[in-house]
């Protein structure tokens, strides 16, 4: 299927690995021109180089998200070395495992800076171009933390449930300029986050690393984790001309495994 997006413009945040890369190389399977973010610049450039290798355009740019100040900057560069942004792919990376109660007021005050804030900044600084070009996709990927919450996930739950309520509430503003806004939910997928999940919880309660990844494919209905370039496929599609009528959405990518409706 042609997605129709060829040529269009994309940025991708924490893309050096996992999920925002899957993203990233996604897209530019498909034609799109793909700015990508992260802190690592070797695993960066990594990422442009597999973008590249689809014969699209991309560039990457250092930011760690936690200087959410630095939004605007960032898409300036971007609109001076590939054009005006039509596809953002907010993406983030996730805090230490914890519970919610007892954390010291500075942890949450420095995950909304580096999981919220930017993702604010960094579609307010687009979106305007999006409205009067009268087309764009803004895509954020979160958890499935916000649908039900993960144990000892406490800050990550509470925080990207917000992006839930925001997504939507943006998703009824910009509907009528042909602008979607959609969040991708991710389940057990196969990236160095949930690796590292599945290892914080093998020492918390003393278990062997594979009799935790056992569980956890056991708690899937598809019986194994995800891959991400599946979790990439999704977002393209959601990039695409034929999502045009798919809009303030809550889309999971997670072999069955979140138990709600």
């Amino acid at each position: 299927m042609d997605l129709g997006i060829a040529g269009k413009v994309a940025l991708v945040t924490a893309a050096s690995s996992g999920l925002g890369r899957a993203m990233a190389v996604a897209l530019a399977a498909e034609g799109v021109r793909v700015a990508v973010t992260g802190r690592n610049e070797e695993r960066l450039d990594a990422t442009v180089a597999a973008c590249r290798a689809h014969g699209a355009d991309s560039v990457g740019v250092a930011w760690d998200l936690a200087e959410h100040g630095r939004a605007g900057e960032v898409v300036a560069r971007v609109v001076d070395e590939l054009g005006p942004v039509d596809i953002l792919v907010n993406n983030t990376g996730g805090p230490p495992p914890t519970t919610a109660l007892g954390q010291n007021p500075e942890l949450w005050q420095d995950m909304y800076a580096s999981m919220v804030l930017p993702v604010i900044g960094l579609t307010d600084a687009v979106v305007g171009g999006m409205r009067e070009r009268g087309w764009g996709r803004i895509i954020t990927s979160t958890s499935a933390g916000p649908i039900a919450p993960i144990p000892n996930l406490g800050v990550s739950n509470t925080l990207r449930a917000s992006l839930h309520s925001w997504s939507k509430t943006i998703a009824n503003e910009v509907a009528a300029d042909g602008v979607t806004a959609n969040v991708i939910v991710p389940g057990r997928i196969a990236t160095p986050r949930v690796a590292s999940l599945d290892g914080a919880r093998a020492e918390r309660e003393g278990l062997p690393l594979e009799r935790v990844q056992e569980q956890g494919r056991a708690s899937i209905p598809a019986g194994r984790y995800g891959d991400p370039e599946e979790y990439g496929a999704v977002a393209a599609f959601l990039a695409s001309r034929q999502a045009a009528y798919v809009n303030g959405s809550i889309i999971r990518v997670d072999g069955g495994q979140i138990p709600s409706v």
